[in-house]
């Protein structure tokens, strides 16, 4: 699913209308029964007053039209029209007429207005919308702070008021705080950033019906990557396939006292279809390995003088026609030989054109000064698995808001030619065409140790498989969400823990 820009939509509004063809008024009306078939959905009618504040513009049309809809439904209500100018929108003008027929309109035209609100209460916010790019003062200040000092259910149409769709506002102090936001036909980038969590609440789509042919033929750098879309990605199995047809995957992972990650790891690579793996680990930790996990193979990494993970020197006879995807990172460690080993296995993995995965420590050894200079030797299209603060240490800069972090992970992907997963809620899957996906799979409970052990098992296995690397990112990231969702129903997403993740791993 494309996210679109609010100018992107103002056009794609415009070509519906010349190309449906549809009246502005029309369409307006279409998208507000959108809203009201949801509202009607989540929200009988019951003990509780529905109070609904309109602005001037198309936002507020929208408003006075739900209005309309609602009361016949049996919705006991009050409609607010905020006066904060003395221009309208000619939607607004048709609608408030429409409206003025069945119920009596309060208006607010100056700061000296009082509002009640009772526990039970639900709010629908149409002040403004989604067109906004300026900071909110006077008149609309004081509603909407009134209107979050409620602590009653607030349900934004299209966009929280106040919130910027595509950029950082300079304030916060003046965004309605939505419960639910209610979006038009696609989702706006705000929705994906966890700065604007606390305004946005839980979003929902609704399809009012915009031009298919202008949707799908307008350009965007960024995706929501839809449950639809994804499953659509999995490759079935062929009835005569065999363990080699799934490919060989190589996973470096674990060092003394951290072999939870290689286990999690492997785990979750052989639950995604891997057909066969080896595990490069330390000595100590084969036993840990062999007892948990006796389908896999393991490659023992020796060194004399240290528990050190790959200080074993690795050759290209090691690789040449033996594996088919390489995952490195998991409790590694992190130190100069490490970074040397990890320098020449990215070498050996490029002269192969073997795919990689690199996460955890992988990254870390990168993400010293010496490291930052080698990160040109990860070969192109291999993929990176960073949380922010290991993104943050990999690049050496913080970001001042989540649209410039946007900005810095694009322009790493595309600089070096690497995809990069950075890890989160709506995960984001930078591309090296510079386009970014957000996933839509996952929950709060898989913000817990392991977690992203578990990705990098499921994508390197998903390399091994033959699948492309864009391909594996997008797809890896969507089911180690699922299957978190799928612990998270069984456990509870406080009590999960990143072995059920692995458990709940089903294509």
């Amino acid at each position: 699913m494309k996210i679109l820009s609010v100018e992107q939509i103002r056009v794609a509004d415009a070509y519906t209308i010349q190309h449906e063809p549809i009246a502005s008024i029309d369409l307006m009306e279409r998208a507000s029964r959108a809203f009201v078939n949801w509202f009607c959905k989540n929200f009988e009618t019951g003990n509780f007053k529905v109070k609904i504040f309109c602005g001037l513009g198309d936002n507020g049309g929208d408003g006075l039209a739900i209005a309309r809809m609602l009361q016949p439904l049996g919705y006991d209500m009050e409609v607010f029209v905020v006066k904060y100018s003395d221009k309208t929108s000619e939607n607004f003008q048709i609608n408030l007429k429409r409206l003025e027929r069945q119920l009596t309109i309060k208006y607010i035209e100056n700061e000296h207005f009082t509002l009640h609100f009772s526990e039970n209460d639900v709010i629908i916010d149409a002040l403004l919308g989604s067109g906004l790019s300026r900071s909110i003062e006077g008149l609309l200040k004081s509603v909407i702070e009134n209107i979050n000092r409620s602590e009653v259910t607030i349900i934004s149409v299209d966009m929280p008021s106040g919130l910027f769709a595509d950029k950082s506002n300079n304030s916060t102090d003046t965004i309605i705080k939505a419960i639910h936001t209610v979006a038009f036909q696609l989702p706006k980038l705000a929705f994906m950033l966890p700065q604007n969590e606390e305004f946005v609440g839980e979003w929902h789509i609704v399809d009012i019906g915009l031009h298919k042919d202008f949707i799908q033929n307008t350009e965007t750098r960024y995706h929501f990557s839809t449950p639809k879309e994804v499953e659509k990605l999995i490759k079935p199995r062929k009835k005569f396939s065999h363990k080699g047809t799934f490919g060989h995957a190589l996973l470096i992972a674990g060092s003394h006292g951290m072999m939870g990650a290689a286990v999690l790891a492997a785990r979750a690579c052989m639950r995604s279809g891997v057909g066969k793996l080896t595990v490069h680990s330390v000595k100590s930790g084969l036993p840990i390995l062999q007892t948990l996990l006796p389908e896999a193979m393991y490659w023992e990494a020796w060194n004399s003088k240290s528990s050190d993970f790959i200080a074993t020197s690795f050759h290209v006879d090691d690789f040449s026609n033996h594996f088919q995807a390489v995952g490195v990172g998991p409790g590694i460690g992190v130190n100069g030989i490490i970074r040397t080993s990890l320098e020449k296995l990215c070498e050996i993995c490029r002269d192969l054109a073997i795919p990689m995965v690199l996460d955890a420590d992988a990254l870390n050894n990168f993400s010293t000064e010496k490291g930052r200079s080698a990160i040109n030797k990860i070969p192109e299209s291999s993929i990176l698995t960073p949380h922010p603060k290991e993104f943050r240490n990999l690049i050496g800069k913080s970001w001042k808001d989540d649209y410039e972090k946007l900005d810095f992970l694009r322009e790493f992907s595309v600089r070096n030619k690497v995809i990069v997963c950075l890890k989160g809620a709506n995960t984001a899957v930078a591309l090296p065409d510079g386009t970014i996906h957000f996933n839509s799979s996952g929950n709060a409970g898989m913000a817990t140790a392991g977690s992203g052990d578990v990705l990098t098992g499921i994508i390197t296995a998903l390399l091994a498989q033959g699948y492309e690397p864009k391909v594996a990112a997008i797809l890896g990231v969507y089911q180690h969400g699922v299957a978190g969702d799928r612990a998270s129903e069984r456990f509870g997403m406080t009590s999960m823990m990143a072995s059920d993740i692995v458990e709940n791993i089903r294509f």
